[in-house]
């Protein structure tokens, strides 16, 4: 993410994008009706730690339910209340029916825990030709080694597969679109990246669009990321035709203000749909406590060190040891929380009246101070 914040909200609509909005985005004030109706909003970027990507969270060989209640009671110990979870066209194009099942499935578990989702649909980050199939082992060090984008970096600009990702899109929704274990829809997480950029407004158009034909009752948004010039249309798009505006942050507090009082220009609800990156000065002793005084949902990146890697820094070289400071996630597999202090933050933020888990716990407290 870059430091400068250059964009501003524009006097007009974007020169890209659905010509009518206005009859299907909700308005700011139904939008902030619906906000206001809320508890504050907090969790994670929830990814089961026996899956390498969203393709092996879903797929039937390898969807693991077991270890999703075990880890969402964790998560319940923490007062979170809302999950953020990637899907997959692929896995929907192989097996609707499946799919949707296990999505249920998953819904039932979580809401077991007092715990609302919001799916995302798209992503340009990480690899780029996802397959079906046995995932790939993680590659020792190196952060999301298997993480694939959906649809993929050829398939952005393939406008022959568009009918199948709409279908995908509107067959999920529709399923889901007066599910109250449904908290929002993320259409698209990221667009532009890994080298796409602007080859990615089309698909982003479109995806407004499917979604807007549906209209289920849950708000839609997609996240804003990057802030440079390069991605002012992407943003303007993203910010002006979500219901609910999001963001992702993973640098420093005084940037987080300048992004917050950006977003908050649009006149909508504000959260943040990922952060914290501990290595990069981002923690949730620093940033959780700024978002609650904003009543912005803070949704961070990771629950559970796992086949994602995530506990490694982006960049990080093959075979790096394990960090004495690690980048994301909160527990190990054997629900160790990495820092007790932290766990005891974000239950005093949170409110929760759970008692802390008891169990062995090393790590390192200077990342904090």
């Amino acid at each position: 993410m870059n430091l400068n914040v250059h964009h501003t909200v524009p006097a007009g609509r974007p020169p890209l994008g659905p010509s009518n909005p206005s009859n299907v985005q909700w308005s700011e004030d139904q939008a902030n009706l619906w906000y206001a109706q809320q508890p504050w909003m907090t969790g994670c970027n929830f990814n089961p730690s026996t899956a390498i990507n969203q393709i092996e969270m879903w797929q039937a060989e390898t969807f693991d339910p077991v270890t999703i209640d075990r880890e969402l009671g964790w998560a319940k110990s923490l007062g979170f209340n809302t999950m953020r979870v990637f899907l997959h066209y692929l896995v929907w194009q192989q097996d609707p029916a499946g799919l949707k099942q296990r999505m249920d499935q998953y819904l039932t578990i979580a809401a077991s825990h007092g715990i609302r989702t919001m799916f995302v649909f798209f992503d340009d980050c990480w690899n780029k030709e996802p397959q079906l199939g046995p995932q790939p082992d993680p590659v020792p060090g190196v952060h999301n080694s298997g993480w694939v984008q959906c649809p993929g970096h050829k398939e952005v600009t393939d406008t022959s597969l568009y009918p199948v990702l709409e279908a995908y899109l509107t067959d999920i929704m529709c399923t889901f679109a007066a599910d109250e274990r449904v908290v929002m829809w993320d259409l698209y997480n990221e667009p532009g990246n890994s080298g796409h950029v602007n080859e990615s407004v089309p698909l982003l158009t479109k995806v407004f669009e499917w979604a807007w034909s549906v209209r289920p009752s849950q708000p839609l948004t997609v996240g804003i990321w990057n802030f440079i010039p390069e991605f002012d249309l992407l943003n303007t798009m993203s910010m002006f035709y979500s219901d609910i505006v999001s963001f992702h942050h993973y640098m420093d507090i005084p940037h987080l203000e300048k992004i917050i009082k950006m977003c908050q220009g649009y006149k909508r609800p504000v959260i943040c749909t990922e952060y914290m990156a501990r290595t990069n000065k981002n923690y949730f002793e620093t940033h959780m406590p700024v978002l609650k005084k904003h009543n912005i949902a803070a949704i961070n990146w990771g629950l559970v060190s796992g086949r994602s890697n995530t506990i490694y820094p982006w960049g990080s070289p093959e075979k790096t040891p394990e960090p004495a400071v690690w980048f994301h996630d909160i527990f190990r597999a054997d629900g160790t929380p990495f820092c007790a202090r932290e766990v005891s933050i974000i239950q005093e933020l949170t409110e929760c009246l759970i008692i802390a888990m008891e169990a062995p716990q090393q790590t390192d407290e200077s990342m904090v101070a």
